[in-house]
């Protein structure tokens, strides 16, 4: 793949009217500057109809008497605040770019020499970084990404709460029954959640039988415990130090967050299904699924936080969209070790990250990238990081070439000229 740098992002001229807004959850902060370095005093406007429309009468009229051709807007990357005006401004004839957070708390400083953080001082400090050219490009999801975006995150959030929900199950079987914990390792199983619904104290458990306790643990583990397993779990519930005081209390607690867990993943289920209807009306979606461990969730996931791959014109552009960007502190003799930035989309690094995972197990398409990395030494989590950042660059160049992956390409390539 041919390696192309991105170009550094110029969005100013003399012809551009730099608008700048600070943004609030009830109040905005707009700011105009001028090419000629005239001004206008940071003024406010809500968030709703009348006040994006009284900020888009002010720029508009600004922007005709000063004779100027081309408007640029630019905001902080910000989260749910920003999105309704974001949207509002897409439809405009503006140019929309945003400034990493973390350049403008940077910058701030070098303005009267003072830490001072004021909704006036915030939107002058944006229009400094986009003159600089330090702006990114927004790329706002339409119409079926928007959907895949909106699924993803829906989709995380389910699996945090219910990930959540496990960590209070298992504090609370502490509790009440220590032992369970011992035998069953895991609360996330089928097998120890029926218990639970069931059985969940050793009284419980006692009271059951162990002739009744096996039957049921071979039942419901479809043959994987047994006999042995449930003498264990049996015994451990006649030596229980698990509280009893109380204990009512905290088995209907349970009882709760085990029914809160059921419609944790019926929910993730949903959202899984919805995200691979979806999936199916990204034209470039086939490009994505040819890569040999990348399935239709992870694939949907990247497409929604991505937005468009068809967007960017680098596969550079993404990796720092990704917060996979390298950089380094060196000065002098000392040396710095190379790092990713991580100033990008969590989840999108998150799910290239687990992409990784699944391509370098034995057979796996990255596999013998990833045994080359640890050979040089590499350590494993720096390894994995590095094939993410390969397979960015694969699903960059195949979306743009409107192609599919060819495993072991090269090699094919060269047996074809031997012949």
């Amino acid at each position: 793949m041919k390696k192309s740098e991105p170009k550094k992002l110029k969005v100013v001229n003399e012809k551009t009217l730099i608008v700048t807004i600070d943004i609030g959850k009830v109040v905005n902060m707009g700011y105009c500057r001028c090419p000629d370095r005239t001004e206008v005093k940071p003024f406010k406007f809500h968030n709703n109809r009348e006040g994006f429309n009284k900020f888009w009468g002010c720029v508009s009229e600004i922007k005709a008497a000063k004779g100027l051709e081309e408007i640029v807007v630019g905001l902080e990357s910000t989260g749910a605040y920003g999105e309704p005006l974001m949207h509002y401004l897409q439809d405009k004839p503006v140019r929309l770019v945003q400034v990493n957070p973390m350049h403008t708390k940077k910058l701030k400083e070098l303005q009267g020499n003072s830490p001072n953080k004021t909704d006036n001082k915030d939107p002058k400090v944006i229009a400094d970084i986009i003159e600089l050219g330090h702006a990114l490009t927004v790329v706002i999801p339409r119409g079926t990404a928007a959907e895949l975006r909106r699924l993803t995150q829906a989709r995380e959030r389910s699996i945090q709460r219910r990930t959540a929900l496990f960590n209070q199950l298992q504090d609370l079987v502490f509790t009440t029954f220590p032992e369970f914990l011992q035998v069953m390792k895991n609360v996330k199983t089928k097998t120890a959640q029926y218990l639970l619904r069931h059985h969940p104290t050793p009284q419980d458990i006692l009271e059951y039988g162990l002739e009744p306790l096996t039957s049921t643990l071979k039942r419901v583990s479809r043959g994987k415990l047994g006999a042995a397993c449930a003498k264990t779990l049996y015994e451990a519930a006649g030596k229980s130090v698990g509280i009893k005081e109380g204990q009512a209390s905290i088995v209907l607690e349970i009882q709760e967050i085990l029914l809160a867990i059921e419609a944790g993943e019926r929910s993730v289920a949903l959202f899984e299904e919805k995200l691979s209807e979806h999936l199916k009306q990204i034209p470039y979606s086939p490009s994505i699924l040819s890569i040999k461990g990348i399935g239709e969730i992870t694939a949907a996931g990247l497409i929604g936080e991505v937005g468009n791959f068809t967007k960017f014109s680098a596969a550079s552009e993404l990796l720092k969209h990704a917060g996979l960007d390298l950089f380094e502190i060196s000065s002098g003799k000392h040396k710095g070790k190379r790092r990713i930035s991580k100033r990008g989309r969590p989840l999108f690094r998150k799910l290239l990250f687990f992409a990784a995972i699944n391509t370098v197990r034995k057979g796996g398409i990255m596999h013998r990238h990833y045994q080359r990395h640890l050979e040089k030494g590499m350590k494993k989590i720096k390894a994995l990081i590095a094939i993410a950042r390969k397979l960015l660059g694969i699903i960059f160049a195949l979306v743009r070439d409107h192609s599919k992956y060819v495993a072991d390409y090269l090699e094919i390539q060269n047996l074809k000229l031997a012949a």
